[in-house]
């Protein structure tokens, strides 16, 4: 093992021995090079003041080559915030404003000791980084049955973890955290989980309520006070579009400092948060830990991104950046959030029209997010979609037999009705095929 991991190694399991025992024979073998082109640029960065012939980059002119054809597009940014190489952990600057982002719109993060976030290539990244660290054969990942199928890929196919559900809602239509609570104790053999809580849920759209969200927490302390090791991480790809009376922030604050066997994550981003999805701008943020926990962590979390993709986009931090720091950012947001909120309520309008709607389906709760899901009573969901596809030219997506997902985040309010009364009506179309 290189000495700088096993340093880490030493570091993490002083600080704390059960965050050391959640690490994936992969996640101990990690380490960010002290000794290598990188840290060799950085202190040339700083000191050669004459000449600088260490990166692989091209200057001209004292700022960074480049084609007058692209920067034509870009010429309200300058050269070395668009060229360069950001850092492997991102740009400093926004790292910086991200957390004071954070802090302010977690208020219970606020007190507690929190690491710089560090950028990832959008949220995907960062639950890689987390299955790199943490996940393994043999481990398990928790999780509720409706769910992003990319866990799967991430944490299963790349990582050869095992995945166990529980049901998402209970017999209230509520947040189950029995289901949750059962389904982490069934690891104590184990002794290590990890657990994904995905708010605003993808697929159905549902956040829990202060009450729920404190059942989950309980559900997650009640493993560690059994003996299993918790990495708990919140996946808050659609923070911030809460239209309801849940919770309006994340999990990982009340998830910090919780056990010493909780390890608190959280992956956001300003993918979905600030409407730039093909910017793939992300951040891991570990949380809840003594400062020197948080910097080894750190150092193994740059080391994958090292590793991997070498360090994310400059352009793109750049302009989450500017956009973080207008004066015109928030009054923006909010328009656009109005907007989402409204063809939510909308949509949970038209559905609850039961004497139309109700013999052919029901809907899952939701109160946030991009999504809603239909539990339909007659037709296949799979048959349904691609009978919408082909004669209506409507684009839905079926999860399992019953489920189908309607994104209204891509859907304009006034087109709502529309679009429901014709998912309807091809439920209509199949009933009668079926009776022939």
């Amino acid at each position: 093992m290189n000495p700088l991991a096993q340093q880490l190694n030493e570091t993490i399991s002083k600080e704390n021995s059960h965050v050391y025992e959640m690490l994936s024979e992969l996640g101990k073998q990690m380490y960010f090079p002290k000794v290598g082109i990188l840290s060799q640029s950085a202190e040339a960065k700083q000191k050669a003041k004459k000449f600088n012939a260490t990166i692989g980059t091209a200057l001209e002119n004292g700022q960074p080559m480049h084609l007058k054809v692209i920067q034509d597009t870009l010429s309200a940014y300058n050269p070395k915030d668009i060229y360069e190489y950001a850092p492997p952990a991102g740009k400093p600057e926004l790292r910086t404003a991200w957390k004071a982002k954070m802090l302010e719109e977690n208020p219970s993060l606020q007190g507690k000791n929190l690491g710089n976030p560090i950028v990832t290539n959008a949220l995907t990244h960062g639950l890689s980084i987390v299955a790199d660290l943490f996940a393994g054969p043999g481990d398990t990942v928790v999780i509720p049955d409706k769910n992003w199928e990319n866990y799967e890929l991430t944490f299963g196919i790349r990582r050869g973890a095992e995945l166990a559900y529980y049901p998402l809602y209970n017999e209230d239509r509520m947040f189950n955290a029995d289901g949750l609570r059962e389904t982490l104790l069934a690891q104590k053999g184990k002794g290590k989980a990890i657990v994904v809580l995905n708010f605003p849920n993808n697929p159905t759209g549902y956040s829990p309520n202060p009450e729920e969200g404190r059942t989950i927490v309980a559900a997650i302390k009640d493993a560690a006070e059994a003996g299993i090791n918790v990495v708990a991480v919140t996946d808050d790809a659609y923070f911030g579009l809460f239209f309801e009376d849940s919770l309006q922030e994340s999990l990982a604050g009340q998830l910090a400092n919780l056990h010493p066997r909780v390890l608190s994550v959280k992956i956001d981003g300003a993918t979905k948060e600030e409407y730039v999805w093909g910017f793939r701008v992300g951040f891991i943020t570990y949380a809840g830990q003594s400062d020197a926990m948080l910097a080894a962590l750190e150092q193994k979390t740059m080391g994958i991104i090292r590793a991997t993709i070498s360090s994310g986009p400059h352009p793109s931090q750049t302009f989450v950046l500017h956009a973080l720091q207008s004066p015109e950012f928030k009054a923006q947001k909010q328009e656009k959030f109005d907007i989402m909120k409204g063809r939510a309520n909308t949509v949970k309008a038209l559905l609850d029209d039961t004497a139309k709607f109700g013999d052919v389906w029901d809907y899952y709760p939701f109160n946030s997010g991009y999504f809603m899901c239909l539990k339909l009573k007659t037709v296949d969901a799979e048959t349904l979609r691609v009978h919408l596809l082909d004669q209506y030219g409507i684009g839905t997506i079926a999860l399992g037999a019953t489920d189908l997902r309607v994104a209204f985040s891509c859907i304009e309010e006034k087109d709502l009705e529309e679009l429901f009364n014709t998912i309807y009506q091809g439920v209509v179309d199949l009933e009668k095929v079926a009776a022939k």
